[in-house]
């Protein structure tokens, strides 16, 4: 193999480099937030709601994550102003991947829900703790501990799959990197620093994510 690598035009454009990091940052956490609110209704719906809310839910579930998130996105973005809903294309990027996440986080905290012994539910009770108090604190917080890692796993996941927010030209890093892909004709070197950029997000989420678990979560038994 005969190629020349010229990291100079990648090293050149650093601050955009890092304006589209932040994007994809900002993105991310604000779906995490949106996503994470959505799935704890969900749950919540879904595994002491009524019939015809539980069957709304179950529906959302099935539709999402039967589906591509490409679709998803185009649905938002490109279908909806069909029909006079019209709004940027990093509001429809942020709104496709809050209710991407919500259906998937609600399966993995419905999950963590019914792993609660009903014995617990039935202190909560004699306590006379009321019925969002004893979801509050007997139920959900030792069902986020439980679900933890599969739901900071996805988490990541949807941060890594933010970058196809592009294919609608919302700010990203990936954005960012095509565009000076078409400016510099330097994909490999683009797109490896790219990689890299991305790796060290996954990495300090990962971090973060475990920073959290102990200062939330990590707490020693009382006996």
């Amino acid at each position: 193999m005969n190629y020349s690598f010229q990291f100079g035009a990648v090293f050149a454009a650093w601050p955009l480099l890092l304006e589209g990091t932040w994007k994809t940052i900002e993105l991310s956490f604000l779906a995490m937030l949106g996503g994470l609110a959505v799935a704890i209704v969900c749950a919540w719906a879904k595994t002491g709601g009524p019939a015809p809310l539980r069957w709304l839910v179950n529906a959302y579930i099935e539709l999402i994550r039967n589906t591509p998130f490409l679709v998803q996105l185009f649905f938002f973005f490109f279908a909806l102003p069909a029909i006079g809903l019209r709004w940027s294309a990093h509001t429809a990027a942020l709104t496709a991947m809050i209710v991407n996440l919500g259906a998937y986080a609600t399966e993995i905290i419905r999950a963590g829900i019914e792993a609660i012994p009903r014995g617990q539910i039935e202190a909560g009770l004699a306590l006379n703790l009321k019925a969002h108090e004893i979801f509050r604190y007997v139920v959900l917080k030792p069902a986020l501990k439980a679900i933890y890692p599969a739901l900071t796993s996805q988490f990541i996941l949807l941060m890594l799959s933010s970058s196809v927010v592009s294919v609608i030209s919302a700010d990203d890093l990936t954005s960012v990197a095509s565009n000076l892909q078409s400016q510099t004709f330097r994909s490999f070197e683009i797109y490896i620093v790219v990689a890299a950029i991305y790796l060290a997000l996954a990495l300090s989420f990962s971090t973060l994510f475990r920073a959290v678990y102990r200062r939330a979560f990590d707490y020693p038994d009382r006996r």
